[in-house]
C-alpha cells in the first residue's frame, strides 16, 4: 500500500481555480493508478478524475470534465488536481486514491481503489 497525504484545499469564489496536490510514499508508486474523489455533505463519495499508471491515461466525470486536469510525476511520487473555472457545486471533501490493480474506465468506483488519504476541504463561494 501507499500512505497519501493530500494539500491545496481552501476557500474560493466561483470561478476562481485551485490546484490540490497528493504526495506518496512508498517506493512503487509509479504502478499505481491514481484518483481523485470528493464527497459533499450528505452525499455520497464520487469520482472526479484518475490517472493510470501505465500510459498516463485519464478519466474525468462529466461534471468536472474541461474544468479539471489531473497530472502525475512518478520521479516525486505526486499526483496533482488543477480546478479551473469553480462552481459552488464543487465544494466538497476532496480525497487522494490509489489502486494497484486499475482497469481503466471499468474501476472508477472509491471501491475500486485501496488506499485513501485523509482528505482536504475545498469551498467555492457564490
Amino acid at each position: 500500500q501507499v500512505q497519501l497525504v493530500e494539500s491545496g484545499g481552501g476557500l474560493v469564489q466561483a470561478g476562481g481555480s485551485l490546484r490540490l496536490s497528493c504526495a506518496a510514499s512508498g517506493r512503487t508508486f509509479r504502478s499505481y493508478a491514481m484518483g481523485w474523489f470528493r464527497q459533499a455533505p450528505g452525499k455520497e463519495r464520487e469520482f472526479v478524475a484518475a490517472i493510470s499508471w501505465s500510459d498516463s491515461s485519464t478519466y474525468y466525470a462529466g461534471s468536472v470534465r474541461g474544468r479539471f486536469t489531473i497530472s502525475r510525476v512518478n520521479a516525486k511520487n505526486t499526483v496533482d488536481l488543477q480546478m479551473n473555472s469553480l462552481k459552488p457545486e464543487d465544494t466538497a471533501v476532496y480525497y487522494c486514491a490509489a489502486d494497484n490493480f486499475f482497469c481503466g474506465s471499468s474501476c472508477l468506483r472509491a471501491s475500486d481503489f485501496g488506499s485513501w488519504g485523509q482528505g482536504t476541504q475545498v469551498t467555492v463561494s457564490s
